[in-house]
């Protein structure tokens, strides 16, 4: 069904010397085989919004791509056979897996914090930091490099450089009256797509390791630094059930400022999200070999993509255990006391009402017969 093994004895494309052990190639994979519903239906969102179109198109003649290729030739070092060798069978191990047919630069600079990242308007570049070459091990690092071949083969690296862009205009002219809402607008609608993107890419990256646990303690390891003699995975998932369930409404408001600046989802999410997707039967699908090809993407309509996308969001409020998101469904499926749960809710919010002291004695209003959780 397409489907490849990749070993030593491949050398097509340019892709020789990937690594031994074997693993299955997806010949000619759409990007929309890994894409997150929730990416695409962001990126719909994010074009939609007011000025986008007249934004982007002007940048993309004034951004300074020539001056960014030239500054990480300059000032990081390319990976190539002669230097970080072991990266390099990496990158073209996964743009063979990937069937990206050009191999993208790959830069590593100087940084401590432990980061990646695919950027460029022509051609995508992929940086990684020394503080994540350093952090993780051979399998993890190659989960992190499919996640960036997948950003490159999405097409997002487009976005990301208008972000980082935005991101940084947005801080020069935050004291001009009311310049920088515009931008502000822009800035948090891709903050939001970009968030996406990554549940998307970290799919991609697991496409590409084939190894779960790889995955799993990457993103444990960029939580928490290489101390995985004290961290465990089952208890790290944990923590993303704990932070999805736990609270009332202050907690899910909370939870969305929170995130409103950050770039990439939390990392206990991510972790989540992609063994949830790893248990798939979508997953499995593309491992036998059952994907959507390159060659049908033209054929591909924008109306079912958007419903698959309202479908995914419509399951994901139906099965969140999120405060918030259980009132959403709640309303959507027409419960009863809305009002008074979201009272509740945010009792003690700001100031207001406070939770009832468990010590105290029974309110004598209520009789005897009443359940005190029938409207919870």
């Amino acid at each position: 069904m397409g489907e490849h093994m990749s070993d030593e004895s491949h050398q097509q494309n340019g892709h020789e010397r990937v690594p031994s052990r074997r693993r299955r190639r997806f010949e000619g994979i759409s990007s929309r085989a890994y894409e997150h519903p929730a990416d695409r239906s962001a990126l719909v969102a994010l074009r939609k919004l007011s000025g986008f179109d007249t934004v982007f198109k002007a940048l993309s003649g004034l951004l300074p791509e020539r001056s960014l290729r030239l500054l990480f030739l300059s000032d990081s070092v390319r990976v190539s056979d002669a230097q970080f060798a072991h990266l390099n069978d990496m990158l073209r191990d996964a743009c063979y897996i990937l069937d990206l047919e050009k191999v993208p630069p790959m830069y590593v600079t100087q940084d401590p914090q432990p980061n990646a990242m695919c950027i460029g308007l022509d051609e995508p570049i992929i940086v990684v930091t020394t503080g994540l070459v350093e952090l993780l091990d051979e399998e993890e690092m190659r989960a992190v490099v499919g996640h960036e071949v997948g950003h490159a083969l999405s097409g997002h690296s487009v976005y990301r450089t208008v972000l980082l862009f935005l991101t940084n205009l947005a801080l020069r002219v935050a004291w001009i009256p009311l310049g920088n809402l515009a931008i502000m607008a822009i800035v948090t609608a891709l903050r939001e797509w970009f968030r996406k993107s990554e549940l998307s890419a970290d799919r991609a990256g697991l496409l590409v390791g084939q190894d779960l646990q790889s995955s799993m303690r990457g993103l444990m390891k960029i939580a928490g630094g290489n101390h995985l003699h004290e961290m465990n995975v089952d208890a790290f998932l944990e923590q993303a059930e704990e932070y999805e369930a736990g609270g009332d409404l202050r907690d899910s408001v909370l939870k969305i400022l929170n995130v409103l600046p950050r770039s990439h989802p939390f990392t206990t999410v991510r972790a989540a999200e992609l063994k949830k997707w790893a248990a798939s039967r979508d997953y499995q699908r593309i491992m036998d070999g059952h994907y959507p090809r390159r060659t049908e993407d033209k054929h591909t309509s924008v109306s079912d993509s958007f419903r698959e996308s309202a479908a995914s969001y419509a399951n994901e409020v139906k099965e969140s255990k999120d405060p918030l998101m259980k009132l959403v469904g709640d309303i959507a499926g027409g419960a009863g006391d809305l009002g008074g749960r979201v009272r509740r809710g945010f009792s003690g919010f700001g100031g207001g009402a406070s939770k009832e002291d468990p010590r105290r004695e029974p309110r004598d209003a209520r009789r005897d017969d009443e359940d005190p959780d029938a409207d919870a």
